[in-house]
């Protein structure tokens, strides 16, 4: 009998059991967390469209300020011409009414275009928003199957920590603190098995898979001391085929 070496085991064990309920519930946890993700950048996105709108929308405002001005230009131009003098003071103006009128044109256009992008702008918010009150909905009926999901694993999460509880007692307090730090570096997985290689007399950690020499093998067959690989740290046990 090896109470020691054999109360590992069997918490490694437990240990295994209990990791893998906790991964589930990590698992329906964060599938909550990646929607509320995709919905934060779905928001992200909207905010920058419409970052965006507000700045088409300053230069489309200070384009119509110009047009405005040169309207007025325009109107005085006009004026100029009913009361010009000479043909050479009716040409000048008529000339800057017409250079006038080009550029008031290609202001137009300017914001004709501007007038465009902005609503095509709109309409993607007006999709992005509506992709936002869909992933809303969604979220709420995962946060209610994960909300479900994790009251069923947090049952089980409880009842194999008593377990767990049950078994670290049998154990040394000074093993059982070795066992929980290597746990802690490995996920859980503080306990490994030896192999033998082919069945030639070499053994290595089940871990790591570097060497582990026979005086460790024949130390475990005979003793009920904790050995750890040289290389990992992890708790060396004997596989079933190896035990005497």
């Amino acid at each position: 009998m090896r109470p020691v070496l054999d109360g590992l085991v069997k918490l490694q064990s437990v240990e295994n059991r209990l990791g893998a309920e906790k991964a589930k519930l990590s698992r329906c946890r964060r599938n909550v967390v990646i929607q509320e993700n995709l919905i934060r950048s779905l928001q992200n996105a909207l905010e920058a469209k419409k970052e965006e709108i507000q700045l088409t929308r300053v230069q489309f405002d200070r384009l119509e300020l110009e047009l405005k001005s040169r309207d007025e230009a325009i109107g005085k131009l006009r004026a100029s011409l009913n009361i010009a003098k000479t043909n050479k003071e009716y040409a000048t103006v008529l000339t800057q009414l017409n250079t006038t009128k080009a550029d008031n044109s290609k202001i137009e256009a300017q914001s004709l275009e501007l007038l465009k992008v902005m609503e095509v702008d709109e309409a993607e918010c007006k999709d992005i928003q509506g992709q936002i009150d869909e992933q809303k909905e969604t979220l709420e009926q995962k946060r209610k199957e994960s909300e479900a999901l994790a009251g069923k694993y947090q049952v089980e999460i409880d009842k194999i920590q008593a377990e767990w509880d049950q078994v670290a007692q049998g154990i040394p307090a000074d093993v059982l603190d070795t066992f929980k730090r290597v746990a802690e570096t490995y996920d859980g997985q503080a306990v490994t098995t030896i192999e033998q290689q082919d069945g030639k007399g070499a053994y290595s950690c089940g871990g790591c898979f570097m060497a582990i020499t026979a005086e460790s093998v024949n130390m475990l067959m005979t003793k009920d001391d904790i050995i750890r690989c040289p290389n990992c740290t992890r708790i060396l046990v004997l596989s079933g085929s190896h035990e005497s």
